[in-house]
C-alpha cells in the first residue's frame, strides 16, 4: 500500500475517531462527573506522552518553560476540554462538535481586532457570515423548543471553550519556545489533570475510582488510546503525506460524524434544520480557513489541528 493510500486511511481514522470522541464523552458523563472524566483522561494521556519523550531523552521542563505550560494548560485543556466536557451535559454532542469547529472564525476576529494581522477579504467576510448564520439558524430553531436555561448554559460553555482554544492556539503560534510542541502537550495534559482533580476534590463533585462504572472506563480508554494517541498519530501521518488542504478536511468531517453517531447511539435529534445549519456553518468555516491559508501570518499554522 502506497504512503498516499495509507495517508487517506489515516485521515479517515482521524475524522471518525475525533468525531466520535464527542459522543463518547457524552456517554461517559452520563455515569460520572464531567470534570472527573476529563481529569482522568488528561492524566492518562499526559503520562503516555511525557513517558514517551522522556524515554527518547527529553529533559524535564525548565522553570521558565513550566511557567509557560501552566497558562497553556488552563486555556487548552482545563477550559477547552474540561469546560467543553461539562457543557456536553446540556446540549447534543453534534452541536458541541459544531461549535468547536468554529474556532477559525474566532481566530480571525481575535487576530483582526487585537493584533491587526488578518485582512478581512471578501472570502473571509462571506465565511464569517455563513459560519455565524449557520450556528444562529440552529440556535434559533432550537430556542423555539422548550430546552430551559440549561440549554443556554451548554451553548455558552461550549462557545467559551472554543474561544479559549482559539486564544491558546494564537499564543502558541506567536510564541517562540524551546520545548518540543508534542512534549509540551503531555505536560499540559498532566498540569490540567492536576488542576481539574483539585477542583473536583474542592467541590466534592466526584465519585471514588472503584465506583466508576465500566462504561465510563471504556469511554476514557477509548478517548486516551483512540483520541489522544492513535488518532493524533494518524493526524500527523496524514499531514506529512497529503496536501494540507486535504489533510485538514477532518475538521469539517468531525461534526458530521458526531451528529450522525450521536443520533444513532444517543438518539439525539437530527432535524432538517440542524442538517441545513450544519452545512452552512461548515461551508463558512471552510471559506475562513481557506482565506487564512492565503495570508502570510503565524495564525495559519493553528488552523490544522483540533480534536476533542
Amino acid at each position: 500500500m502506497s504512503n498516499q493510500r495509507k495517508a487517506y486511511g489515516a485521515l479517515a481514522i482521524t475524522s471518525i475517531v475525533w468525531g466520535t470522541t464527542w459522543v463518547a464523552s457524552k456517554i461517559g458523563i452520563n455515569h460520572m462527573p464531567a470534570f472527573e472524566l476529563a481529569s482522568i483522561r488528561q492524566f492518562l494521556g499526559g503520562i503516555i506522552y511525557v513517558t514517551f519523550f522522556l524515554i527518547k531523552g527529553e529533559g524535564l521542563p525548565t522553570w521558565k518553560q513550566f511557567l509557560w505550560l501552566v497558562p497553556m494548560a488552563l486555556l487548552m485543556f482545563v477550559s477547552s476540554n474540561g469546560i467543553a466536557t461539562y457543557g456536553l451535559q446540556f446540549i447534543t454532542s453534534g452541536l458541541a462538535a459544531l461549535i468547536a469547529a468554529l474556532y477559525p472564525i474566532s481566530v480571525v476576529l481575535i487576530e483582526r481586532y487585537y493584533y491587526k494581522a488578518i485582512k478581512i477579504t471578501p472570502q473571509t467576510a462571506l465565511g464569517l457570515f455563513l459560519g455565524l448564520l449557520g450556528i444562529g439558524f440552529i440556535f434559533y430553531k432550537d430556542s423555539l423548543q422548550v430546552h430551559g436555561s440549561n440549554y443556554l448554559l451548554g451553548v455558552a460553555l461550549s462557545l467559551f471553550a472554543m474561544i479559549t482554544w482559539s486564544v491558546g492556539s494564537i499564543i502558541i503560534a506567536r510564541t517562540k519556545t524551546t520545548i518540543n510542541a508534542y512534549y509540551s502537550i503531555g505536560w499540559q495534559m498532566l498540569i490540567s489533570a492536576a488542576i481539574m482533580t483539585g477542583f473536583t476534590l474542592f467541590t466534592g463533585d466526584y465519585i471514588p475510582l472503584n465506583e466508576i462504572p465500566a462504561v465510563s472506563w471504556g469511554v476514557i480508554i477509548y478517548m486516551v488510546i483512540g483520541g489522544s494517541v492513535f488518532a493524533f498519530i494518524s493526524f500527523i501521518y496524514s499531514m506529512k503525506h497529503l496536501h494540507p488542504a486535504i489533510a485538514s478536511l477532518y475538521a469539517y468531517i468531525n461534526p458530521i460524524v458526531a451528529i450522525w453517531v450521536g443520533s444513532l447511539l444517543l438518539r439525539e435529534s437530527m432535524s432538517i434544520n440542524s442538517i441545513v445549519g450544519t452545512i452552512v456553518t461548515l461551508v463558512g468555516v471552510y471559506l475562513v480557513n481557506r482565506s487564512l491559508k492565503k495570508q502570510k501570518d503565524p495564525v495559519e499554522a493553528i488552523t490544522d489541528a483540533d480534536g476533542m
